[in-house]
Parts: C-alpha cells; sequence; structure tokens
C-alpha cells in the first residue's frame, strides 16, 4: 500500500482562481515569458491547436533566453506522435522534454496531473491541458458552443516550494539525469517571493503509487466526514470506489446537502458506469446534476464554504486509485464562496435527475449500467490492486 501523508498546510499564500482557458493561458503565458531562472510544466496533453502552439513558442522563448526549461507530458494523454513531434521541436530549441510511461514500460500509471512552476515564485495547479478550449475532448470529437468548464489555481507563497520539489521529482523519477542536469538543479538562485496581500492556509495532496497513495482519497473523506451543511462536488467522471461513495451517502444522511455535478457524454462506457450509482446515491438524498452548457473538465469541491479542492484528480477509479495527481486543500471562506459560486452556476447550466422518473428508465439500461458497473469493477481490481466494490 506504501506510506500515507496527510497534507500538510502552509500559511501565507496567495491564491487566485482562473476560469477556464480564457483566464488561464494568458497568466500560463505571461509567468513563462517573465521568467528569470526556471520554468517548470507538466500536463496530461499537449495539443498541437493553436494554444497549443502558443504555450509551446513561450516556452521556446524562454529557453532561447537561457532559461532552464523542463517539460513533462504524459505519452498517452499527448499521443506518441505528438510526443515526438515535441521532443524534436523543444529539443531545437534548448527546452528539456521527458515523456511519462511511453509504451507502459513502468505499468499502467499516467501523470494526469497539470502543474506549473516558474522561479519557485508562481505555480499554477488545477485541471486544465494544454489544448483549446473550444474543441472537445472524447469519444464524440467537436467545436463547442462554449468554452470546456474548468479551473485551475495561481499560487504565490511557501506552497510553491513544495510544489517545485514535486516537479523536480518527477523529472528525475522518468529519466536518468545527466551530471550536468544535477548540478543545474543544485545551484539554480532561489527566488523569495513577495510579501503576500492575501493570506490563504492551502496544502498540496498529490497522488501516486507509493508515497501518496491515498492522500486526495483521504482528504476528500476526512472532509465530507466532517461536514455540517453543504457539500458540492464537481468531477467529468464518476466512478469511484466503495469508500469514496460511503463518504458521500454517509454525509448525506448527517443532513448534509450533497450536490454532485458530474459531466456526461464524452465516453459511453463511462456514462454507464455512473449511472449505476444513481440509485442507491439517489436514495440517500444526494443530489445529482449532469452539466449540459459545454463540456465539463472541472475536478473542484467546496465543502462547508471553507474547505476547497482545485487540481486535476477525477473522482473515479482511474485518478483516485491509478494515476499520479495533483490537487490543492484551500481552508479559505472567500476562496471557497467565490468557486462555489462559480460552482452554484454551473448546476443552474445543468440537468437535475429527478429520482421518481429515473426510478422508471426500464430494466434494458438498468441492465446495461448494471454490466458496465461489474467490468469497470473487475478492471480495476485488477490494475489498481484494490477492492472496487
Amino acid at each position: 500500500m506504501g506510506l500515507q501523508r496527510n497534507v500538510i498546510f502552509t500559511e501565507r499564500n496567495e491564491i487566485t482562481l482562473l476560469s477556464n482557458g480564457v483566464e488561464f493561458f494568458p497568466a500560463l503565458i505571461a509567468a513563462i515569458d517573465t521568467a528569470q531562472t526556471e520554468v517548470r510544466l507538466e500536463t496530461y496533453l499537449f495539443s498541437g491547436d493553436l494554444t497549443g502552439k502558443l504555450v509551446h513558442d513561450a516556452l521556446c522563448r524562454a529557453a532561447q533566453r537561457n532559461i532552464h526549461v523542463y517539460v513533462i507530458v504524459d505519452w498517452i494523454g499527448t499521443g506518441n506522435q505528438r510526443s515526438k513531434e515535441l521532443e524534436r521541436s523543444f529539443g531545437e530549441a534548448g527546452v528539456h522534454f521527458r515523456c511519462f510511461n511511453p509504451w507502459f514500460k513502468r505499468g499502467f500509471s499516467r501523470t494526469h496531473r497539470k502543474l506549473f512552476v516558474a522561479d519557485k515564485k508562481v505555480a499554477i495547479i488545477g485541471g486544465i491541458n494544454i489544448n483549446h478550449d473550444l474543441f472537445a475532448e472524447g469519444e464524440n470529437k467537436h467545436v463547442l458552443t462554449f468554452p470546456r468548464w474548468d479551473f485551475a489555481a495561481l499560487v504565490e507563497g511557501p506552497l510553491v516550494g513544495e510544489i517545485h520539489q514535486l516537479m523536480s521529482e518527477q523529472w528525475q523519477k522518468i529519466g536518468k539525469l545527466g551530471w550536468f542536469e544535477r548540478f543545474e538543479l543544485l545551484t539554480k538562485p532561489k527566488v523569495i517571493a513577495r510579501q503576500l496581500r492575501e493570506p490563504i492556509v492551502a496544502g498540496l495532496a498529490p497522488r501516486d503509487n507509493f508515497r501518496f497513495r491515498n492522500t486526495i482519497q483521504k482528504a476528500y473523506s476526512q472532509a465530507l466526514g466532517n461536514a455540517k451543511t453543504r457539500a458540492l462536488v464537481v468531477t467529468p467522471y464518476f466512478a469511484p470506489g466503495r469508500r469514496f461513495r460511503n463518504a458521500l451517502i454517509n454525509a448525506a444522511r448527517r443532513g448534509v446537502d450533497v450536490t454532485l455535478l458530474i459531466g456526461i457524454g464524452d465516453f459511453k462506457f463511462q456514462d454507464a458506469v455512473a449511472h449505476s450509482y444513481y440509485p442507491k446515491l439517489l436514495k440517500y438524498g444526494i443530489k445529482i446534476v449532469e452539466y449540459q452548457k459545454s463540456q465539463l473538465h472541472a475536478k473542484v469541491a467546496v465543502i462547508d464554504d471553507d474547505w476547497t479542492t482545485i487540481g486535476s484528480c477525477n473522482c473515479d477509479g482511474l485518478s483516485l486509485l491509478v494515476n499520479q495527481e495533483a490537487n490543492l486543500i484551500i481552508k479559505d471562506h472567500t476562496f471557497s464562496k467565490q468557486l462555489a459560486t462559480a460552482i452554484l452556476q454551473g448546476i443552474d447550466d445543468g440537468r437535475h435527475i429527478d429520482p421518481a422518473t429515473y426510478k422508471d428508465i426500464g430494466w434494458q439500461k438498468k441492465f446495461l449500467y448494471g454490466c458496465a458497473f461489474l467490468i469497470y469493477s473487475l478492471i480495476m481490481r485488477l490494475i489498481a490492486i484494490e477492492d472496487f466494490m
């Protein structure tokens, strides 16, 4: 099972919510263009579209200014051909580039994290990939009417150092460092964070298959276990194991107003698995809303308006039990209220599942959903080596 790590919270962080690509990409490119010493980027998907080119070119410009630039992409998320293209173009520009787990050489795990650090001074963490937010990913690729719905957080303060350390360790784990690169890591000048205006208590919750195996799931379980009034949970794919489902149900049974906002339409099999959970969740009073306005890609939650998580971790077996993920845990009333307001708007833009109507969906669909759940559970037991039922 590996070692367990509790989330360690630090004070005096300044955190800014970034909504969708319209706020995320300008902040990301600005941080790259103003970097003085080092830039690190880790992402699941780095596309070749216009948005990907803008970020790609900013990273190359930084390298040409003699900034040390390190980029990690996931082999599955980015694709073999695109990864090779990036390796070539980044190499020509002087960007250090590595691809995570090509050809499954290190098992089934993917890096699903979306992380960025510049100069050990500013970090960005969230769920946004490097791709255009008007182009839908999934089985049904199409142009979206509204931008993909997603969030990230721009961080300044002590927590940036912990995010930087996590990214540095990842770089070292997935490839052999030469002596020159080792020297670079040890001798880079340290940048002191500026005085912060709005101190926020926050912690980093990573997930991997050794030291941090259950960190994110444990953080969710503890927050739901302590919930008193309201829990808003947003995820594109809902297919968690029994522990996570029980945490939601137990909160609802205590009288907590639990609302689950999920994405729908990306993958038919994933949708069927999610629907298999509906009867029991609805039975215990959990409100289920399927987002309709655009493609939902956000992985966020707000509990009691003073606990927030934002990051890359979906509420499904792959994210909670297999992939490498990274979430931010924030304990701040003002930030939580800001994100809760955005989530409530997303709920208004969704389709509310009526418990009474859902009972009449027909035995054929119920059978299909049950089969999907059994298949998914078997797969998770095999690759996660954990009781998923």
